[in-house]
């Protein structure tokens, strides 16, 4: 498929299915869709717990809701078949994303995963990936010639900023969870963090959704003077509250993506992943942080249950006093 051809397509379904960050990233594609073919009516297939990430998207005309179950669902599968798309975008490419598509008519794209360029490079440290460009831009290659404007990803929401937060000054945003261990800096550096942070004047919110609970009730229960906005996964009240903070601290996350999406800096501790998988910030204020002495890294492309050469020094070696640092300069740089 090339840019050209878009004028002469009515109807697209971009299949994505998971996770937060993943979909965030997709946006910038679904802009330069609409941007390209102002009348191009865009649909996306995702998995329902997701929904909310699109759902206030503008140039999205309808959102096609995928539930674990529903892998074989043909009531699903015959729904999608009958809007009789020109055009089928597949950047999940995995094995349940081309059974859906493969019943589908259209034309079809779909993403290079680059998943031996991924493997060469956590098993032999082999870096084919240096000069590859960030997931949205590769995202957006899946259609010759297509070119992305210079803006960031997008997460619309209508939720008003909580209460807790509203009349607040000097706000920092920490998003202290990740789905897999070794992309989490240690909860114990994120409370020296947040002491640094608050002896200096500035407040502190947490941010995470069901599965950093823990992790934030933590830190919370460590430093009471900390204001935990913790929910369970209200991505659309958490992007109101992010938009208030000066900058937002995190680990490589989905939380990292949405803090990209709505205008705020964004600090990011990188652990096991590596820059040259593309999950970056996307066309914002951001400064990565990393221990780049490390042979061992990256150990995997999406992150594991423990640290393989058990010493962690990926993030332990980051101190905490070094990323406050970090940040203070951070935030003079305009």
């Amino acid at each position: 498929m090339h840019k050209h051809q878009l004028s002469e397509i009515s109807k697209v379904l971009i299949v994505r299915l998971s996770s937060l960050g993943d979909i965030l990233l997709t946006t910038p594609l679904i802009r330069a869709l609409k941007t390209e073919n102002p009348d191009i009516k865009i649909d996306f297939l995702l998995r329902s717990e997701y929904k909310d990430l699109l759902i206030k998207n503008p140039h999205i005309n309808e959102l096609h809701l995928f539930t674990r179950n529903d892998f074989g669902n043909l009531a699903l599968v015959k729904s999608l078949r009958n809007r009789n798309y020109d055009l089928v975008i597949d950047l999940q490419n995995n094995f349940r994303s081309r059974g859906i598509i493969s019943k589908l008519t259209g034309e079809k794209v779909r993403l290079d995963k680059k998943s031996f360029q991924k493997i060469l490079l956590v098993k032999a440290k082999i870096n084919l990936l240096k000069n590859a460009p960030a997931i949205p831009i590769r995202y957006a290659n899946v259609i010759d010639g297509l070119g992305l404007d210079n803006a960031g990803l997008d997460l619309f929401t209508d939720k008003d900023p909580s209460d807790k937060i509203r009349t607040l000054e000097n706000l920092i945003g920490i998003c202290p969870g990740a789905r897999h261990f070794t992309k989490r800096w240690p909860a114990e550096y994120y409370i020296q963090l947040s002491r640094f942070l608050i002896q200096n004047n500035f407040n502190v919110v947490l941010f995470g959704g069901k599965i950093d609970k823990e992790i934030c009730e933590q830190i919370s229960k460590e430093i009471p003077e900390v204001i935990n906005l913790q929910n369970n996964d209200d991505i659309l009240q958490t992007a109101a509250d992010m938009k208030l903070c000066n900058a937002v601290v995190c680990n490589d996350s989905g939380l990292m993506h949405a803090a990209s999406a709505v205008g705020t800096k964004v600090l990011t501790i990188f652990g096991s992943s590596v820059k040259e998988f593309g999950f970056v910030p996307y066309n914002c204020k951001s400064l990565i942080l990393e221990n780049n002495s490390l042979s061992c890294r990256p150990c995997s492309h999406i992150g594991r249950e423990s640290c393989p050469e058990k010493h962690f020094y990926c993030m332990k070696d980051i101190k905490p006093d070094f990323v406050f640092n970090e940040l203070l300069k951070f935030l003079k740089n305009d």
